[in-house]
């Protein structure tokens, strides 16, 4: 007895209809749902953590085309939780390094890198090409940014967060409900946001938190279930628990609301007061407005004799892991207590692992009194480069 051989239905490949086997039988997907997730276009901003699962879970799906954002490199210190990249990508971009593994898992996927920095100049053009927003991003610049845009646009911006063992996750589109500004209007103080380098976060969350933005994006794209517009997802991993809160679209949102009064993307790093950096990550900008200090100028001076008094700001535990001969400990926290004891006329230069914490010591100092201060630029981090090679990394 011989079997008819039928060619395969328009759109999706003899191999793909392999892959895609389990989503083909399922009643809200099928041909139909797989051929719109091959003909979709998904932009990830960022591939960290969040975008890490997020990125894989999509590929896997057969989205046609996946764009990236991302002007980092891969760290060591990445790899506890950014899962898409592994330890021979250390040094590597991560896109390349995002790009190599999401097509070794599928092929059929097209890969569009954006190696930029997001900003107000370009987001309009990046955004516009594509259909869902995954925003993976770690600092509150990006994430207004991002929402604005997508405001904008008039499309669904997906959004995730964590925090040591807590996440968030939503779907904001101001075209059928509330946005990220109708739930936090304005940004909180930057003093008061802890970086992922400060804060601490648990491996296995990012990976939850992606898992269900990638989930959220795969429903917007087939058209089925619920999404979560109006909704925020609160999950604590401690308690391993989920909390959700209904979400209302406020009518005097400035960029949604009825009455806007944000028309066009404007300097995100200035509404957040974070000055040029960008975040969380601000490498190789002009953030410290002329009061930073490269590890190779440090270096020098300090071989030359110069009397200057190095502060590390960072955690009991970083310091006894690395630090710099010679240097005192004083955490960031604990720097308003101790400008009392500090020497006014001495000349200081702030240290943490890779420049925020200084800096904002730094800043600090300076508004206190004490005019002669500087921070390191990149930190230890850039010292174990550049200087000390035998320094611990982390």
């Amino acid at each position: 007895m011989t079997t008819e051989q039928h060619p395969p239905p328009p759109g999706l490949s003899a191999e793909e209809m392999q892959r895609y086997a389990r989503h083909l039988i399922l009643p809200h997907v099928g041909l139909e749902g797989q051929q719109r997730l091959k003909a979709a276009r998904v932009l990830l901003v960022g591939v960290g953590g969040l975008g890490s699962p997020a990125s894989l879970y999509l590929a896997a799906a057969g989205v046609g085309t996946l764009g990236l954002v991302d002007h980092d490199v891969v760290e060591a210190s990445n790899l506890q939780r950014q899962v898409l990249h592994g330890t021979s990508a250390v040094g590597r971009p991560k896109l390349a390094s995002a790009a190599a593994r999401l097509l070794d898992l599928n092929p059929a996927v097209r890969i569009v890198p954006h190696e930029v920095r997001l900003s107000s100049a370009n987001a309009l053009e990046i955004l516009g090409e594509y259909d869902v927003v995954v925003d993976g991003s770690d600092n509150f610049p990006t994430r207004y940014l991002v929402n604005d845009a997508c405001v904008l646009l008039g499309k669904p911006d997906v959004y995730g967060s964590i925090h040591r063992f807590e996440g968030q996750a939503a779907v904001f589109w101001g075209a059928r409900g509330p946005c990220y500004r109708c739930l936090y209007r304005d940004p909180p103080p930057p003093e008061l946001v802890p970086s992922c380098e400060e804060a601490g976060v648990l491996g296995v969350l990012p990976g939850i938190v992606g898992a269900i933005q990638a989930a959220e994006t795969i429903k917007l794209l087939l058209g089925v279930g619920q999404a979560m517009v109006g909704r925020l997802l609160l999950f604590d991993a401690l308690t391993m628990r989920f909390r959700e809160l209904k979400l209302e679209k406020d009518p005097d949102c400035p960029v949604c609301g009825e009455k806007p009064t944000v028309t066009g993307l404007i300097d995100y790093e200035e509404f957040c007061g974070v000055g040029g950096g960008g975040g969380d990550r601000a490498k190789g900008s002009d953030r410290g407005g002329g009061m930073e200090v490269t590890v190779r100028e440090l270096k020098a001076e300090l071989d030359g004799g110069r009397a200057v008094v190095l502060l590390d700001v960072r955690q009991p535990w970083e310091y006894e892991l690395c630090h710099i001969a010679g240097s005192r400990l004083i955490p960031l926290s604990e720097i308003p207590e101790a400008v009392s004891e500090l020497d006014p006329s001495a000349e200081y230069v702030t240290i943490c692992h890779t420049g925020r914490r200084s800096l904002q010591a730094a800043q600090f100092l300076k508004a206190s009194g004490v005019d002669r201060v500087r921070s390191l630029k990149g930190g230890v981090e850039s010292w174990a480069v550049e200087i000390d090679k035998s320094m611990a990394r982390y």
